[in-house]
This record gives structure tokens, C-alpha cells and sequence, in this order.
């Protein structure tokens, strides 16, 4: 199935999908930070939100 470009949202919102601009457009918002410290992070932790949360409230 086809992403859809309306819906702004990640599928799912346990998981960040650095592939897909929107989700990271979503995820730096909701997480308040840039998306070079948002693909740090993801490198550093992996995909799963709240590892990435954890991670950027320690740096």
C-alpha cells in the first residue's frame, strides 16, 4: 500500500522512518530537535521512539 501524503503522522508512532520526509519532518517536531541530532540519535539507539527520546533527553 502506497504512503499517503495527507496524512502527516507516522504510521507508527513507535518506530522513526528516517527514509520517508514527512515522518521526519514529524518526528523532529514532536521531539524538538533537528534532523542531523534526530539521525544521530537513530544511529546511536535504533528506530524505536522512545530509545530516541531517552537519547536526546541525556545530550
Amino acid at each position: 500500500m502506497a504512503d499517503d501524503l495527507t496524512d502527516r503522522g507516522p504510521r507508527d508512532r513507535e518506530r522513526i522512518n528516517l527514509q520517508e520526509g514527512h515522518e521526519v519532518r514529524y518526528w523532529t517536531k514532536e521531539l524538538g530537535c533537528s534532523e542531523i541530532k534526530l539521525k544521530q540519535a537513530v544511529d546511536a539507539v535504533g528506530v524505536m521512539a522512545e530509545d530516541v527520546k531517552t537519547w536526546l533527553a541525556k545530550q
